[in-house]
């Protein structure tokens, strides 16, 4: 399983949301781009940049993002405000080695399933999920799908990922998350990582276990230090198998 740390970014600095709400960040005193050379150091495989600015149409992290692709030494997966195929073909260019599209696929499917046949195994998929139901427009608005026939929708879609977020995972339970999830997961041909639901050490350890699951994305608790991210990789490695003793 593979574990991907998050990085939040909203006026140049690191954020963690509350349940979604971009006016509602807990703020964290880091420097960005040393947070991420110390995440590559660490083990990740990849990071995943979010642009809390763009989700809500603004700029300014434009400068420091492409710092960060530049400096990192590992691929960097970007999200945050793609509404448009000039947008993330402009991001391609720069170096963003996927381009993760959550609200442009509820407003405009046809439009994205373009963009992901046109960029194969580079555009990822964000369905973000409030009571059951996949949010837009910087999980402000409620749309008609399921998760489930969301993703459905898109069977056949050469994504390289589905992201799955729970915004109550922040509250509610992990059990439940990690089912929801996995339910979800076990309709889709694409390689599913859940978001937003591990707290613990104990959590990776379950989650490696679920079926359908090929990762996590992890951000808050990188941040506010309940988990250590080398310590996440190598819990979500897999388990040597058991080898007979010949004599």
């Amino acid at each position: 399983m593979m574990i991907i740390p998050v990085m939040e970014l909203q006026n140049g600095r690191c954020v963690s949301l509350n349940r979604g709400r971009v006016d509602d960040a807990a703020l964290w005193h880091v420097d960005p781009v040393e947070t991420a050379l110390a995440w590559a150091s660490a083990g990740a495989d990849w990071i995943q940049i979010t642009d809390l600015d763009g989700v809500v149409g603004q700029e300014g992290n434009g400068d420091l993002i492409e710092e960060i692709i530049r400096v990192a030494g590992v691929p960097v997966q970007l999200g945050g405000g793609f509404r448009s195929r000039d947008t993330v073909e402009r991001w391609v260019d720069k170096g963003a080695g996927r381009i993760v599209i959550g609200s442009l696929a509820v407003q405009s499917p046809d439009l994205v399933r373009e963009i992901a046949k046109f960029f194969p195994d580079q555009i990822v998929l964000a369905v973000d999920v409030w009571q059951g139901q996949v949010m837009s427009d910087g999980w402000r608005s409620k749309s008609v799908f399921t998760p489930g026939d969301f993703i459905a929708a898109f069977d056949g879609v050469p994504f390289s990922a589905i992201t799955v977020t729970d915004i109550d995972a922040d509250i509610d339970g992990v059990d439940g998350q990690i089912g929801v999830i996995s339910g979800v997961a076990s309709s889709s041909r694409t390689p599913v990582f859940a978001s937003g639901i591990i707290r613990t050490l104990d959590d990776v350890a379950r989650l490696k276990y679920t079926p359908n699951i090929a990762g996590a994305l992890l951000g808050r608790v990188l941040f506010s230090k309940d988990i250590d991210l080398a310590e996440a990789i190598a819990a979500a490695q897999p388990e040597p198998e058991a080898t007979a003793e010949f004599l």
